[in-house]
């Protein structure tokens, strides 16, 4: 089957499924967040990441299985604001990334560091710290041994261009640099972006228009 990776407030989930990792990704509101389910499947361990709202339509996605740990991207409340009944309710450990989890009023069991490294199971995801749209925000590498990169970035990196570092140009050109050497410069054309709103991408598909960002700005 295939994975358009487009999915909708109030529509079903859209599966992904990799040799040795299932992705679910389901959107929820008010503000058309992407919330993103990694199964392990030769554990069963599950990891969300991003308990971004509804809380009920993370629970269904979850199921009986539950999640060891959910991972926050960054610390605006439209990535966490389900994040404490999420916790609450399967026991999860929370992970985000060092200097963002002050600005997440639920507690971060684990901050995460630049290149740190994330199990869910026998799957490994790499954090790269991204700064620009916030001071910590993370992306999360899985390298696929069978197939090639997949990366979640948050609210780092879109269709189109990377987050809003609200007209700040030091921001803009901090989030431009990490992203352009940190997963640009070192991943192929065919790693797999999933973001924290909206459609999927890829990096061959944003590469031609780097330079367009850098000279607009945004």
């Amino acid at each position: 089957m295939t994975y358009p990776g487009v999915v909708k407030v109030g529509g079903p989930a859209d599966v992904r499924e990799l040799t040795d990792v299932a992705i679910s990704k389901v959107a929820v509101g008010p503000m058309d967040n992407n919330a993103y389910l990694l199964r392990c499947r030769a554990t069963d361990e599950q990891l969300l990441i991003d308990a971004a709202a509804e809380v009920n339509t993370l629970l269904t996605l979850i199921g009986d299985s539950g999640i060891a740990s959910v991972v926050t991207t960054h610390r605006h409340p439209d990535h966490w604001a389900a994040l404490r009944e999420t916790v609450d309710a399967t026991g999860a450990r929370t992970y985000a990334g060092r200097y963002d989890a002050e600005g997440i009023p639920v507690p971060t069991d684990i901050p995460v560091e630049d290149g740190d490294t994330i199990t869910v199971g026998r799957i490994e995801l790499t954090a790269r710290r991204l700064v620009g749209h916030t001071p910590g925000s993370i992306a999360l590498i899985y390298d696929d041994p069978h197939g090639h990169t997949h990366v979640f970035t948050g609210d780092c990196l879109f269709p189109g261009g990377i987050g809003n570092t609200h007209q700040d140009p030091k921001a803009f050109a901090s989030l431009l640099a990490d992203v352009e050497t940190k997963l640009f410069d070192q991943l192929p054309d065919q790693t797999w972006i999933y973001p924290g709103h909206g459609a999927d991408t890829t990096l061959g598909a944003e590469r031609p228009h780097l330079q367009e960002w850098r000279e607009r700005g945004w």
